[in-house]
């Protein structure tokens, strides 16, 4: 199970990149290998400022479909588009290609509540 150390994580397995007030979002290996192929990601709030825990988009894997939630408030910069051709990319690079998007943090502050990778590996062996 590939949990990269730099990366921040929440209880709802994604994991965030923070680059200064610039978040990258997309889903865990932990969470692709659970739901499975994966055949399409909608995100259809780009250009939208949503609150932390708001659903930004779905994940549909071939069995079930799964909200995306925001982890922290802000602006949705940008949306992936290479997914809509190949959503498969979250498969098979959920930490790189697989990215779904970018976002513009409102408030810094809530980033301090997201997991750490430690955390992030005791959550998912729990």
């Amino acid at each position: 199970m590939n949990i990269p150390s730099e990366l921040k994580y929440t209880k709802d397995h994604e994991w965030v990149k923070v680059e200064g007030d610039v978040i990258t979002i997309g889903i865990t290996d932990f969470a692709q290998s659970e739901l499975g192929d994966i055949v399409y990601v909608e995100v259809e709030t780009v250009d939208e400022t949503l609150d932390a825990e708001e659903v930004f988009g779905t994940v549909e894997a071939v069995k079930t479909v799964s909200d995306l939630f925001l982890p922290v408030s802000g602006e949705i910069i940008e949306f992936n588009e290479s997914l809509e051709d190949e959503p498969e990319k979250v498969n098979s690079d959920p930490y790189g290609e697989g990215w779904m998007v970018k976002v513009k943090v409102s408030d810094a502050s809530q980033l301090e509540s997201l997991l750490s990778a430690e955390a992030y590996k005791e959550l998912i062996s729990a």
